[in-house]
């Protein structure tokens, strides 16, 4: 069977997913996560009809190394597995956890090589993790032989400073630079970078501000949609309330150092005449109704946005602390980590995921938000002052710490966990690895039977399993168990009609691709791809002369 007509069978039968037909004609739910248990290495699992092939992974060399950089997903500080007794040393290379992914199709790249063909599909990723708090870019060569796969773009930036380390990225066109962030409270903040090899990366946060950025998002106006994970105050496992949905408008698109507004999002209160803002206690907060209100169902808020910082106006490109100044005025939820536009809505629905407490013995429960949710803003125009607020889903110890997300199809949308390995191992939470959820926006999930279908399980690869079992030992520098983030799906449309959210997505059909990586032990990006074996003959529809633009190299 021709792979295009595979790809064509899976993506008709997304389409054919429907409030009624549920799963049936969509992809199959995975009946149950995988279990963490003790030196016990486990395999992904994956919807029937899909499957994942494997682009770049941690001990692949790059092609042209600097200084600490030298692997995709390993600093050179030490060696990459720890050696096992008789020597029992819990020493190993930091891991530097390759992030979200950002994917383009471009012609005339360069790399290490100048006389080598990189082809034109990339992705790119900042890097999360690495010694002494030094990260840096890669761009995975999708074209290239395994020793031109990985590109290091930079580790440095124009002024020759380390890079940090990265959590978020996009791609933003007016300006033709991908951007990055950094997730540390009042030392995160923004960074451009070219696509030049070496990239020349700055450093933009004396306008947009330093917060605990992740999430960045471009809307078709050019603004840019900035979702924080700040941890508040903890109490009886429970944190307080303490990060916010930011919005920049930049002055000159083509020049976001021209300076803009950070503004932030504010929800009108249900309990009270006035917003919801934090100054209380955090016992309190944690507990209020207004924390009620927004994680229950059916409640429609109103929202607007409050501009905190105007480059005009202060007439200077000092960094400045976003989140201090977006207290008393914006309203905090309680981790929120990514967002992403819905296509179709003309930039007019923009889904972001909270990922909670990581904690089954959070005071909050579900009733609080302590497990985390999904939310949706609405506004008629993505630059509109004022607009809406809704709980789409309301977490729970089955669906919890979501992350990354993206939308697979216009109606459906896919939300992975990060459990982390604190709530992996409670037995009251089942004692499970994270899970990837596909959600159909067109659902109420307050109703019964209705409920996200799991077409990821994540297991836990070797290196991640001895990883947990080193976690907690003295002197042991990385994380444990695997985590699932950068989902991501693209045509890889460099232009702004390409921004995610401006075309309905066609996966596994065309130019459309898959990608999320496998955090920590391996570092794994992989390309979700539809399985052949899944498909049978019968699934031919009998006339392939309609869809030879299906296999079309984008080369041609």
């Amino acid at each position: 069977m021709r792979a295009h007509t595979v790809f064509k069978s899976l993506f008709v039968a997304l389409l054919a997913f429907s409030p009624a037909s549920g799963a049936a004609q969509g992809l199959t739910h995975v009946p149950t996560a995988n279990t963490k248990v003790l030196g016990v290495a486990r395999p992904n699992v994956l919807s029937v009809e899909l499957a994942e092939v494997i682009r770049a992974q941690g001990s692949m060399a790059l092609e042209n190394p600097q200084e600490w950089a030298a692997f995709y997903g390993y600093n050179n500080d030490q060696p990459q597995r720890p050696f096992l007794p008789p020597l029992g040393s819990n020493v190993e290379a930091m891991k530097t956890e390759p992030d979200k992914n950002t994917y383009l199709v471009l012609q005339g790249q360069r790399g290490a090589d100048p006389s080598y063909d990189y082809g034109t599909h990339f992705l790119f990723q900042g890097h999360e993790a690495g010694n002494g708090g030094k990260g840096y870019i890669t761009r995975i060569n999708l074209d290239a032989d395994v020793g031109h796969r990985v590109t290091l773009m930079a580790n440095r930036d124009v002024l020759g400073n380390p890079l940090p380390v990265f959590d978020g990225s996009t791609w933003y066109p007016w300006a033709h630079r991908l951007l990055f962030t950094k997730e540390a409270g009042n030392a995160g903040g923004v960074w451009q970078a070219t696509l030049d090899v070496p990239s020349i990366v700055e450093d933009v946060s004396g306008v947009f501000g330093r917060g605990g950025y992740e999430g960045i998002q471009a809307d078709s106006d050019g603004n840019l949609w900035i979702v924080e994970d700040v941890g508040g105050t903890t109490v009886n496992n429970a944190r307080q309330p303490n990060s916010f949905i930011y919005r920049f408008v930049p002055y000159d698109r083509s020049d976001l150092k021209a300076g803009g507004k950070l503004q932030v999002l504010t929800v009108k209160s249900k309990a009270h005449a006035g917003d919801i803002v934090f100054n209380g206690t955090p016992a309190v907060d944690i507990l209020s109704q207004d924390v009620r209100d927004l994680h229950t169902y059916g409640l429609v808020f109103d929202t607007r946005w409050i501009t905190i910082y105007d480059t005009a106006v202060s007439g200077t490109t000092t960094p400045f602390d976003a989140n201090a100044l977006a207290k008393g005025k914006g309203t905090p939820f309680k981790r929120p980590e990514n967002g992403m536009f819905r296509p179709g809505t003309h930039f007019g629905e923009f889904y972001f995921t909270e990922t909670g407490d990581t904690n089954a013995d959070s005071v909050a429960g579900r009733d609080f938000g302590g497990f985390g949710g999904l939310f949706k803003v609405s506004q008629r125009r993505p630059s509109d002052d004022t607009g809406s607020l809704t709980l789409f889903f309301l977490g729970d110890l089955a669906h919890t710490a979501f992350d990354n997300l993206a939308f697979l199809t216009e109606d459906l949308l896919v939300a992975v966990e990060d459990r982390g390995d604190s709530l992996h191992g409670q037995a009251q939470a089942g004692s499970v690895l994270d899970s990837g959820w596909l959600f159909d926006v067109r659902l109420d999930y307050s109703k019964s039977p209705n409920q996200p279908i799991r077409i990821l399980a994540q297991g836990r690869d070797a290196s991640a399993t001895i990883d947990s079992g080193l976690l907690g030992t003295q002197g042991f520098q990385n994380d444990g168990d695997n985590e699932i983030t950068g989902i991501h799906v693209s045509d890889g449309d460099p232009t702004p009609r390409g921004i995610l959210g401006a075309k309905k997505p066609r996966p596994f059909q065309g130019k459309w691709r898959v990608f999320y990586t496998q955090q920590h032990g391996d570092n794994i990006t992989y390309e979700i791809i539809a399985d052949p074996a899944a498909f049978t003959s019968d699934d031919r529809d009998g006339d392939d002369r309609d869809h030879g633009d299906h296999h079309r190299s984008d080369r041609d």
